[in-house]
């Protein structure tokens, strides 16, 4: 948010680290943060601000994550999926099915829930947890709520409302079925875990989304885009309050929906993966 003052940029990726099993080198990878500048064209003055403790890094390459937001108080929120390994998102010593809120500069807010009450063992980065791999985050511009979009399993796809140490309760509740279109579990809620706002079944693949704050769209103000990979297309919701009211398609089959952006000019600018390409929307004359 200060891009103008301080020239930094942020970037979550997935970092390999090499480890002997057996004699046999074995790749491990895990999400790092970092931050750094653009100069004359050139990737400089690279700062690592979050990263995985060795001993957390895995085999496997599946869930990542991950979405970067900076909240009304300028924290830096960041998502990780949960490696395909499912009740690692409940377990609050591990980093993976969670969001994470950090300072800017990777220090820890002291407000950060489970920093407050003192809990032993918990990551003093998790800000919500229970989350089966998160694709979308956004900041509502009215209330600065943050919303957030993940992966079901078989169905499920979830929009959710994140609060300060919400449970979303992957993978005990699920609205989504397991690989074999068997129950993954017999509950579709639990006491303590948050129920997800909207849902989509069958999976879209929803991930990124994007409040509509472009004065080209003023009929669609603080709607929100939501934006598919699978079913390959741009969704506008109408919330009213914690409620979606109404939900209609605004683009079909232009591919793969990566991300979806406003920009400063206030068209649309919308990120198609497999064709390699980005569109730019407006309003028709």
């Amino acid at each position: 948010p200060d891009y103008q003052e301080n020239g930094w940029i942020y970037l979550t990726y997935m970092h390999e680290a090499v480890k002997k099993a057996g004699g046999e080198p074995m790749k491990r990878s895990a999400l790092r943060v970092v931050r750094g500048r653009l100069k004359s064209g050139a990737w400089v003055d690279e700062e690592v601000i979050y990263s995985t403790a060795p001993e957390h890094y895995m085999l496997n390459t599946g869930h990542m994550g991950s979405r970067l937001l900076f909240d009304q108080e300028g924290h830096l929120l960041f998502t990780t999926g949960d490696r395909d390994a499912m009740m690692v998102a409940q377990n609050l010593n591990l980093p993976y099915g969670k969001v994470h809120r950090i300072h800017p500069d990777g220090s820890i807010p002291a407000s950060n829930p489970f920093v407050a009450m003192g809990r032993v063992g918990a990551l003093p980065s998790i800000y919500a947890y229970g989350s089966r791999n998160a694709q979308g985050l956004a900041k509502h511009p009215v209330t600065g709520d943050i919303w957030s979009t993940e992966h079901g399993q078989m169905g499920g796809d979830e929009l959710n409302k994140i609060e300060s140490g919400m449970n979303l309760g992957w993978p005990v509740i699920t609205l989504g079925l397991d690989r074999d279109n068997t129950p993954l579990t017999p509950y579709k809620e639990w006491p303590g875990m948050a129920q997800p706002v909207h849902y989509w079944t069958p999976s879209p693949a929803i991930g990124a989304i994007e409040f509509c704050t472009s004065p080209l769209f003023p009929k669609w103000k603080n709607n929100l885009f939501v934006a598919a990979l699978k079913h390959k297309n741009i969704r506008r919701l109408v919330l009213d309050g914690d409620k979606v009211i109404h939900e209609e398609f605004i683009l079909r089959d232009c591919g793969r929906i990566r991300d979806i952006t406003t920009g400063p000019d206030g068209a649309l600018y919308v990120l198609v993966d497999h064709r390699g390409f980005i569109l730019r929307l407006t309003p028709k004359p």
